[in-house]
């Protein structure tokens, strides 16, 4: 089973504090890095903790608000001098540009990439990127400005083959892909051995969606039905939740309750005010709903 980890370069909000680092976090998935969210300093993270800045293949930024995406010039920044020449994608809104453009025509020939801007639909959920193994796809969240969340899923792997029964059987290799996909398979006298006697089943595919920012939304269910792993913003504990809904943002108990009604296997919680020193009261106000939930934190490593 190849990595499917999340790290966690930074977990606070709009207010700079020396406890958080703006939001940001990769995700290692199919032997591919990609970022979400580029906060201020986040290349600064990157070598903090070791990540392969070199091999970062994607951006997806979930809104244009500058706790999410002041860190980019000196991200493009960084991989320029690191003397990168593959193409990077970054998909975000395509207001974007503001910042883009600019930063391109002052960095003109001494950029050594390509940039490719793919903008999100902030009205419903598209499937954005794709290749043999896995899927991306963005949704709609509800903040104060066109905000989307990410889903980064598996694709169902085939069936394995029990090694064993291919010599058992004398199996040609030709007949491999095919009885991988489901197929019996029929020996030289005719006999059909039942595809459950030569295979098991791969393991289930992984699922992880990223929800900041986003007052308390349950439209957004349908999206992240039974991820194996949610992270929700909880920006306030239950106490301000008016400041919360004024916002647009959630508390940790809304949180909370989000994975239990999707039906997660597990709750990650960040995006905290500045208000908070300690955030014990975060967790317990999410874990009296939702048990399987424990607080985002810089250099955390999520593995599913």
């Amino acid at each position: 089973m190849t990595r499917f980890d999340i790290t966690i370069l930074g977990c606070g909000s709009a207010m700079p504090t020396t406890l958080h680092n703006p939001p940001s976090q990769l995700v290692e998935l199919n032997e591919k890095l990609f970022m979400i969210d580029c906060g201020e300093g986040t290349q600064l993270q990157m070598r903090k903790y070791k990540a392969r800045i070199g091999k970062l293949h994607s951006l997806f930024i979930s809104h244009l608000h500058g706790d999410h995406i002041f860190g980019l010039p000196g991200l493009i920044s960084t991989l320029s001098l690191l003397g990168r020449t593959t193409d990077l994608h970054i998909y975000a809104h395509k207001e974007i540009d503001f910042m883009l453009k600019p930063l391109l025509t002052y960095m003109g020939n001494h950029l050594s990439f390509m940039i490719h801007l793919h903008p999100l639909n902030p009205l419903k959920k598209e499937l954005i990127y794709e290749n043999n193994n896995i899927r991306i796809s963005s949704f709609p969240l509800k903040h104060r400005i066109n905000t989307n969340g990410f889903l980064f899923e598996e694709k169902e792997a085939p069936n394995h083959i029990i090694r064993e029964m291919i010599n058992y059987y004398n199996i040609p290799i030709k007949e491999i892909p095919a009885i991988k996909g489901g197929a019996d398979f029929v020996t030289s006298d005719g006999t059909v051995i039942p595809n459950r006697i030569l295979t098991h089943p791969a393991a289930p595919p992984r699922r992880y969606a990223y929800c900041s920012d986003t007052v308390y939304a349950p439209e957004i269910i349908p999206y992240i039905e039974g991820v194996d792993l949610l992270y929700h913003e909880a920006t306030f504990a239950e106490s301000e939740l008016n400041r919360a809904t004024e916002t647009y943002h959630s508390t940790a108990r809304q949180a909370a309750e989000i994975a239990a009604a999707a039906g997660a296997k597990k709750l990650v919680i960040g995006h905290f005010s500045s208000r908070y020193n300690e955030l014990v009261t975060l967790l317990n106000e999410a874990k009296a709903l939702f048990p399987e939930v424990e607080l985002a934190d810089e250099g955390k490593i999520l593995s599913l």
